[in-house]
């Protein structure tokens, strides 16, 4: 067992942790594939326990209460071709949140955060396509071993644009489970194309479809997330 303290920087909802960072650092305790399901969000600047299984699960609990479980599992997710660079930096100047963002402080998405701090990762719409798509060229202070973007990073850039892509007027969600796949982590600077695209819904809750690619349009990352869209939204864990 091991502790786990989310730090400021990393939120999504104000006060509460951005949840595909929180699956990616879940994801490193385990030499599985995981699905994660975030049962209840996790407040920032508060010690949770990690609770590893002989069988690749893995548990975020906070005494005998659970807050996230992560589960073996595989991903089958048919990716779309990547836009060029260019369309993809022609995309985000459509992103909806410039003009209206429930969450700007989101480490990933948030218009408020500054260049070395957030991901400034701002999906809009692919002309042509049901695709959003973003660019996004991460910092130093993303690095991990051999100047790569550390695979926590990798997942939490690959959040926020399914957001998007499952609706387009901004209405605010919760991802409720998230399972990623990472083939290869981009080296820091490196410029890179982020995609989203819905895949179905039902009542409040949306499926949802993400990748990233190297500016050649490699993939490198992917992952598949379920959104929901609360009839009660949890109050800030800050009191805003």
């Amino acid at each position: 067992m091991s502790s786990l303290v989310v730090e400021r920087r990393f939120c999504g909802p104000p006060g509460y942790a951005h949840g595909g960072y929180l699956s990616g650092v879940l994801a490193s305790h385990s030499d599985r594939q995981l699905r994660v399901r975030l049962l209840q969000p996790v407040s920032l600047q508060a010690t949770f326990q990690i609770h590893t299984g002989q069988d690749g699960t893995v548990e975020l609990r906070q005494g005998e209460q659970l807050f996230a479980r992560g589960e073996p599992d595989t991903l089958q997710l048919t990716v779309p071709g990547a836009p060029s660079y260019l369309q993809a930096l022609d995309a985000s100047r459509g992103f909806v949140g410039f003009a209206h963002h429930a969450f700007p402080r989101c480490f990933a998405c948030g218009t408020e955060r500054a260049r070395g701090d957030g991901l400034r990762i701002f999906a809009g719409p692919l002309p042509g396509s049901p695709c959003v798509a973003a660019t996004w060229t991460p910092d130093v202070s993303l690095a991990g071993p051999g100047g790569k973007v550390r695979p926590e990073f990798m997942t939490a850039a690959l959040d926020c644009p399914g957001y998007f892509a499952a609706r387009a007027d901004a209405v605010p969600m919760l991802l409720g489970e998230f399972t990623a796949h990472v083939d290869r982590c981009v080296h820091i600077d490196e410029p890179c194309i982020v995609i989203g695209w819905k895949i179905s819904s039902s009542g409040r809750k949306y499926q949802a479809g993400t990748a990233l690619f190297d500016e050649d349009g490699e993939l490198c990352a992917r992952a598949q997330a379920l959104w929901i869209e609360p009839r009660v939204f949890p109050r800030s864990a800050s009191g805003r």
